[in-house]
């Protein structure tokens, strides 16, 4: 986390004109878990990845996950006016630089994985930027929030829900592993288990979502907890229960490490104590 930390400050510039850099910065320093950069390294360190691409692998895919959390909380969306114990950017810096802080971070990121020289293979990147795009994008994230934000009000099947939150918070989750297991060249039966852990994954966090977002509390959380059933959203816990939820992340949970156990390779502890973290969090 130290290096994320660093390279993160390094990469996002505060130098960017009209006070755009201390909006960027704001956006993407001093908080968050830094799950989706932690998820790539570990992806990487167990297949032995290269690790300059690693790195930047890793601030990328948190820069789509900030300038995500920017545009959510405007008040065209969420209108959440606390993110990570502070004001939102919005509220910081007005509505339009927070959306131009968001569309920077989001080049920024494509930027760090395409980077001159010849350190990072060519083929490297190129896999990097596509699964970072799928992931962002109408297939993923971008359609998620389209689901959510068309769901107001709507009673969802378990199958709609799931496909919500596959493309709103999974994929982005699922790329981070991939992203990571990108950085090498694994076996099939690697990438398959890889990939079946990122998807159990994405889903238990958003379940964990939803059940903090009704049993915790702001100082706890960092955001406003109550917003999805304040907004009349549909959750795991408005359509399981609480006590479903629970029992249904620690079954995702089970699903993640079993997936790990069979992609063969031999250093996982990483990845398995990120899915623990997952599972067993209050923020």
């Amino acid at each position: 986390m130290a290096r994320v930390e660093g390279a993160l400050s390094e990469w996002v510039p505060a130098d960017a004109p009209a006070g755009l850099g201390l909006a960027m910065r704001y956006a993407v320093l001093d908080g968050g878990k830094r799950l989706r950069p932690l998820l790539v390294l570990a992806a990487s360190e167990a297949v032995i990845g290269h690790p300059q691409a690693a790195m930047r692998a890793a601030c990328a895919v948190e820069l789509i996950h900030a300038y995500s959390l920017v545009h959510d909380d405007m008040p065209c969306m969420d209108n959440d006016v606390l993110r990570r114990g502070k004001p939102t950017v919005h509220v910081k810096f007005g509505q339009a630089q927070a959306l131009l802080a968001g569309d920077a971070l989001q080049a920024l990121a494509f930027e760090l994985l395409a980077p001159e020289g010849n350190d990072i293979p060519a083929s490297v990147q190129a896999r990097l930027c596509r699964l970072l795009a799928q992931s962002a994008g109408h297939a993923g994230m971008a359609g998620g929030q389209a689901i959510d934000l068309a769901s107001v009000g709507q009673v969802l099947t378990e199958a709609q829900l799931r496909e919500m939150h596959r493309r709103k918070t999974g994929a982005l989750l699922e790329a981070s592993v991939m992203m990571g297991a990108a950085c090498a060249q694994p076996s099939p039966l690697a990438l398959a288990g890889l990939q079946a852990y990122g998807q159990a994954l994405g889903l238990a966090f958003q379940v964990v979502d939803d059940i903090l977002d009704v049993t915790s509390d702001s100082a706890t959380l960092g955001k406003t907890p109550g917003k999805d059933a304040a907004q009349d959203k549909p959750t795991y816990v408005s359509l399981l229960g609480l006590a479903r939820s629970r029992a249904f992340a620690r079954e995702l949970l089970d699903q993640a490490l079993v997936a790990l156990a069979s992609t063969g390779l031999a250093n996982t502890r990483a990845l398995q104590a990120l899915a623990l973290m997952v599972v067993n969090r209050d923020n």
